[in-house]
């Protein structure tokens, strides 16, 4: 499993598609944003036509874990885009106990799969402290998955201005 991190526009699903692209096996792509505006669904085209044409999706806003555990198979890539967005589902969810439940599923599934992991998020532990208590609350919790998903992780990597530096695994 690697583990993409970086900030808007930093490069890291770029990077993240080219690791999957050199791995040289069948890809699905899982996708968690929900095009609920004009600018998302503009953001979502965008990265659609980045992907190649014989690149599986899968759209998956909420039950990430169990979506794995359906597509894993062996020799094949699983690139997920992006756990941020996934995490603002959750907490964004009627059931104010459905993040806590979803990602102890996510860190329970993703060291046992079969597949290549690839799991795209983004760095929210670099600025102020928000002062909003769901802002707050969501920097906090996408700051806890991130480490302990780092903890699983064979690589973890961050990019910056579209430079990957390499924080745990392998140098490239």
């Amino acid at each position: 499993m690697q583990l993409i991190l970086g900030g808007a526009r930093s490069g890291k699903s770029r990077l993240a598609e080219q690791i999957a692209q050199q791995l040289a096996q069948p890809v699905i792509y899982v996708a968690t944003a929900q095009a609920l505006d004009g600018e998302m669904q503009a953001r979502i085209q965008h990265h659609q036509q980045q992907r190649p044409e014989d690149w599986g999706l899968c759209e998956e806003p909420i039950y990430l874990a169990e979506q794995l555990l359906k597509l894993d198979r062996p020799n094949q890539t699983i690139l997920v885009d992006c756990l941020t967005l996934w995490m603002s589902n959750l907490l964004m969810h009627a059931d104010p106990d459905l993040q806590v439940q979803e990602c102890q599923k996510l860190l329970d599934v993703v060291g046992n799969l079969q597949s290549e992991l690839i799991l795209v998020s983004n760095e929210t532990g670099l600025g102020v402290v928000p002062m909003g208590q769901i802002s707050r609350r969501f920097v906090d919790e996408t700051g806890r998955l991130h480490q302990q998903l780092g903890q699983i992780a064979t690589k973890v990597v961050f990019c910056v201005a579209g430079f990957p530096m390499i924080l745990k695994g392998e140098q490239v």
